[in-house]
């Protein structure tokens, strides 16, 4: 969990000096934020780390058995808005969260609500693969054992090899269960990771940058894996990669300076951009 917060806090420390001067007004965003079938709904979500406005009246929806992908420069927001999905900004003493974030229709900051119930409803997987200092066994059983998902030996058993064949990884660790997780490679610590984020039965999966450590194998891996999770599963992921996002998703979301400029389906987002800030990003003038 700390490495998480320094990262967070290194995220809000790099804004720079033209998001300050940006002020707290936020722009509208372009395209329908809504979808027909939503598992979250967000709606004018504010963050601030203290004085510092980081998100601006966001408001996007997460479609049930759907990928969206956020895009955007370092800096623009999209990973602090991701860690709201989940309340991962809780962990910040400075940072507060405003509007509305709804998972099945229940207010996520509702205060008689669990944050860790929530996170294994809202899962997480991180830039870095961050595999527990537990055997390969023991990084899927512990989540389901702490939650009292099994009663039986059996059924633990059976749910480990389940998350393991989910997350495309059974075949090359079914013989080494009892190894450390971290004897992995890096594309196979980050599957382990998939697996266990799978193993507690979430319905909305969060992937911040899951590819950015790997080598391109190991991305192609992931990005397969993704497309057959999205069956079961809804899917926000953060990625720096345009072409990732073109390849993963449905829908695209683009941020800029803490705003949501644009939101569509990806292909109208790579090939027929609405907002020029939207073109000037895909096109390469900057970011």
């Amino acid at each position: 969990m700390s490495t998480t917060v320094e990262e967070m806090q290194q995220r809000s420390n790099a804004m720079t000096a033209a998001e300050l001067a940006g002020g707290t007004e936020s722009r509208a965003t372009v395209g329908d934020v809504t979808v027909a079938d939503p598992r979250m709904v967000c709606r004018d979500v504010d963050v601030w780390y203290g004085a510092k406005q980081a998100i601006k009246r966001v408001s996007l929806d997460i479609g049930k058995n759907e990928v969206v992908a956020m895009i955007g420069p370092s800096g623009c927001g999209k990973s602090t808005f991701l860690r709201c999905l989940n309340r991962m900004n809780d962990t910040i003493a400075d940072c507060r969260v405003t509007g509305s974030i709804q998972l099945d229709g229940r207010d996520i900051y509702d205060r008689t609500l669990d944050p860790v119930s929530l996170r294994a409803q809202v899962g997480m997987v991180f830039q870095k693969p961050n595999p527990f200092p537990k055997s390969i066994y023991e990084n899927v059983a512990y989540g389901p054992r702490i939650h009292g998902l099994t009663n039986r030996r059996a059924e633990l058993d059976e749910l480990v090899s389940t998350s393991l064949q989910k997350a495309g990884l059974w075949n090359e660790v079914k013989d080494r269960l009892e190894q450390p997780g971290t004897s992995l490679s890096g594309g196979q610590q980050q599957r382990l990771c998939i697996a266990r984020t799978i193993a507690v039965s979430p319905e909305v999966i969060l992937m911040d940058e899951p590819c950015s450590a790997l080598d391109p194998i190991a991305t192609a891996i992931i990005e397969e894996l993704i497309d057959e999770l999205r069956v079961s599963y809804s899917i926000a992921i953060v990625t720096h990669s345009m072409q990732q996002a073109a390849r993963v998703s449905q829908r695209t979301a683009y941020f800029h300076l803490g705003d949501l400029i644009e939101v569509g389906e990806t292909n109208q987002i790579f090939t027929n951009p609405r907002h020029k800030l939207t073109e000037d990003y895909i096109t390469g003038r900057f970011g």
